[in-house]
């Protein structure tokens, strides 16, 4: 990637690692708190291992960057050749990394254009694809924000979960939503949606929850060329299963990724987690 745009995005983008080196994009990581240990995502703490904490009950709690890494970060790229920074991030909703991003940007000697993107996981990464492809075409550090919050619009994503309790103990979902949701015994479908996880549908069984989150990405997709990223925890057979499907099924499909999310949103999520990312390409 051209030096004169660095872009910058937070660790729970789960971009792929060859993806990342190809265009040169930079992640900086959030920090999961398992028990007493401070731990960073991505280098010190697996999506497994918070999985197991998770079932044994042990305190898992996560923070954003701190302003100084971000700051450190930014002096990185821009000692090395950068002219302008693009930074972007996970929903503000959802953690205050674009918060302390804001922060350290009036502390280094460069531009830096700070989004927060209202996505999370590979609907962000794909944001941080789509700045870094442009600028490789030649855009400039405006036409890299453009080009992100444009993939930011049509972006869609879709997340079952066997239980609502992690989400409503890490305050990412109301409690009387997550309430509701063991009373009944269902099975939630959850979306992305002004920056928030909302609670889409309520289905009986985890069958029937996975077969309709297939068919809201099917449906969304149509035929239009669209990049699509399945994630998991734990659930590496429903994943590949669904991603199969997928394949099948998506006639306009570009790439297709499957990984297992970090440990960041496995805190919040728990084991079985399973979700999909569409993002169509203009």
């Amino acid at each position: 990637m051209s030096p004169r745009v660095a872009i910058i995005t937070d660790s729970t983008a789960y971009l792929p690692q060859q993806a990342m080196e190809r265009h040169g994009i930079i992640a900086v990581p959030l920090t999961v708190v398992l028990g007493n240990r401070a731990l960073e995502e991505g280098t010190e703490v697996s999506a497994r291992s918070v999985a197991q904490a998770l079932q044994r009950r042990t305190s898992v709690t996560t923070s954003r960057p701190s302003p100084a890494a971000f700051a450190a970060t930014y002096r990185s790229v821009a000692e090395a050749g950068a002219e302008g920074i693009v930074s972007l991030h996970l929903s503000a909703e959802m953690s205050g990394t674009y918060d302390a991003a804001v922060l350290a940007a009036r502390e280094v000697p460069v531009p830096v254009r700070v989004v927060d993107t209202g996505m999370v996981a590979m609907a962000l990464g794909f944001c941080a694809l789509a700045a870094a492809e442009t600028v490789e075409a030649g855009g400039t550090l405006d036409e890299a924000v453009v080009a992100a919050e444009k993939r930011a619009e049509g972006t869609s994503a879709y997340f079952y979960v066997d239980t609502l309790d992690y989400l409503r103990r890490g305050g990412r979902i109301g409690a009387a939503q997550a309430l509701l949701g063991s009373a009944l015994a269902v099975k939630p479908l959850l979306q992305l949606d002004g920056g928030r996880i909302e609670l889409l549908e309520k289905v009986r069984t985890a069958s029937k929850a996975i077969a309709r989150l297939e068919e809201l990405v099917v449906g969304r997709a149509g035929s239009s060329p669209v990049d699509i990223a399945v994630h998991h925890l734990a659930a590496a057979d429903r994943a590949e299963q669904l991603a199969a499907r997928l394949r099948n099924r998506v006639p306009g499909l570009a790439e297709l990724h499957v990984s297992e999310v970090g440990a960041v949103i496995g805190a919040h999520t728990g084991p079985g987690l399973l979700g999909a990312v569409l993002s169509p390409r203009s």
